[in-house]
C-alpha cells in the first residue's frame, strides 16, 4: 500500500499569505474542507513563483496510510487524516508543528463500518474540521471522532452501528462543517442517506433529516439567511438550506443539482453545480433561493466551483477551466491545462492554484 507523502513547502507557506505560523489566527486559520466559508480562497498574497525548486521544501514526511482529505491549520499546527492496515482499517489523525515538520501527536482508530471504496479514493477522504478548540474527523467507514487539539479523545461514534445501511461501494467523501456550535454531516447514499446536526460535547444526534437516496460525494456549505447562520445541503434533488440549530428547512431549490462538487457561496449568493452554475440569491426564511443566472457552459466535473473578484471558475472533464461573469455568468475566456483535475483550485489574491490527479501545478494570474 502506497504511504502518502505531505510537504511543507513555500507553497504551503503561502496558503497563509507568507505569514509566521502563530499568525494563522490572523488569516482565519484552514480549519475545515476548502478553508474559510469553504471558499477555497486565501488572503491577500499569492503563490511562489517557483514551486520546483527544492530549497523551496521546509520538510517531507511520510504517512501511515492513504487518504485524500486536506490538510487544516489551526494555530501553527498541521492536523490531518490518513487510513492505513489491511483493507484501510486503521484510521489515523495526526497533529504536526507548522515550522518543523515535527509530529506532536499522533491517535489511531479501528474502524467499525465498511472500508470498501474506489481505487482512486479511501477510507480518510473526508476533510476533519475544527470547531472551539477540537477537531471532529470523518472517515469514509461513517467513524465520527472528537479530540482536544492536544489529542485528548472526548468521544468516538461509529455512525454505521447505528444506520448499518448508510454507505455505498465507491466510499463516502463528504466533509463535516461546524457551524453556530454544531456539527453537520452528511451520510447520503443509495439506502439510508439522511444528514444530521451532532452535538459537539458528547456526538449525540440534536436533528436528524431524511435526504434523498442516492450516492452523493458533496459537502455541506456554510451561509448566512438573514445574516443567521444557515447551511447549504446539495443533493441530486437540488439544494435545501437549513438552519445548524434545529435542521429546519428554511429554504430549498428542486432543479436538481451535482452529486460531486460542492456548491461555493460568495458576497450572498450560492454558486451550485446545477445545469451548469445556477446562481441562487440566498433568500429569507420561507422564501426559495431567486434564480439569479444559468449557464449550461459552466459545468464542472469533480473540481467545485471557486470565485475570484468579480468572476467565477470551474474546470471540466477535458481540464478546461472556463472563467464567467459573476454577474450575469457571460463567459470571458477558457484555457486548457494539463489534467485530470480531481482537487478544487486554489485562490490566493489575483492568483489561482490548479494541481492534477500527478501532482503538478498550474497557476494563473
Amino acid at each position: 500500500m502506497k504511504s502518502r507523502i505531505l510537504t511543507c513547502s513555500t507553497l504551503l507557506m503561502s496558503l497563509i499569505g507568507m505569514m509566521a505560523w502563530n499568525d494563522l489566527d490572523a488569516a482565519e486559520g484552514w480549519d475545515q474542507f476548502r478553508g474559510p466559508g469553504a471558499s477555497s480562497t486565501l488572503i491577500e498574497g499569492g503563490f511562489p513563483s517557483d514551486i520546483r525548486d527544492e530549497k523551496s521544501i521546509r520538510w517531507k514526511i511520510s504517512l501511515p496510510g492513504e487518504g485524500l482529505s486536506s490538510p487544516v491549520l489551526h494555530q501553527g499546527r498541521v492536523y490531518l487524516t490518513a487510513s492505513g492496515g489491511p483493507d484501510q482499517k486503521i484510521l489515523h489523525i495526526l497533529c504536526y508543528d507548522g515550522g518543523s515538520g515535527k509530529k506532536i501527536w499522533e491517535r489511531r482508530l479501528l474502524a467499525t463500518g465498511r472500508t470498501m471504496c474506489h481505487e482512486k479514493t479511501a477510507v480518510a477522504a473526508p476533510t476533519p474540521v475544527i470547531g472551539d478548540g477540537r477537531i471532529f474527523a470523518l472517515f469514509s467507514s461513517n467513524d465520527l471522532v472528537c479530540f482536544d487539539l492536544d489529542g485528548r479523545m472526548k468521544w468516538f461514534r461509529g455512525l454505521t452501528l447505528d444506520y448499518p445501511n448508510a454507505s455505498n461501494s465507491l466510499g463516502m467523501a463528504s466533509s463535516p462543517i461546524y457551524v453556530d456550535g454544531v456539527v453537520v454531516v452528511q451520510i447520503e447514499n443509495d439506502s439510508q442517506s439522511f444528514s444530521a446536526g451532532i452535538n459537539p460535547e458528547n456526538g449525540r444526534n440534536l436533528w436528524l433529516i431524511d435526504r434523498p437516496k442516492a450516492a452523493n460525494w458533496t459537502s455541506p456549505v456554510p451561509v448566512e439567511v438573514n445574516g443567521a447562520p444557515a447551511v447549504a445541503l446539495q443533493s441530486s434533488a437540488g439544494i435545501s438550506v437549513v438552519s445548524p440549530r434545529n435542521g429546519q428547512e428554511l429554504w430549498k431549490y428542486s432543479d436538481g443539482a451535482s452529486t460531486i462538487p460542492s456548491s461555493v457561496a460568495h458576497a450572498g449568493v450560492l454558486y451550485v453545480p446545477s445545469n451548469g452554475i445556477t446562481a441562487l440569491q440566498l433568500g429569507a426564511p420561507g422564501e426559495p433561493g431567486a434564480v439569479l443566472w444559468n449557464s449550461r457552459r459552466l459545468r464542472p466535473s469533480t473540481p467545485s466551483p471557486v470565485v475570484n473578484a468579480d468572476s467565477i471558475f470551474t474546470v471540466n472533464n477535458a481540464g478546461v477551466v472556463t472563467c464567467a461573469s459573476l454577474a450575469d455568468g457571460e463567459r470571458k475566456w477558457d484555457l486548457r491545462l494539463s489534467g485530470p483535475f480531481s482537487a478544487t483550485p486554489l485562490v490566493a489574491g489575483n492568483q489561482l492554484l490548479f494541481v492534477n490527479e500527478n501532482g503538478w501545478c498550474n497557476w494563473w494570474k
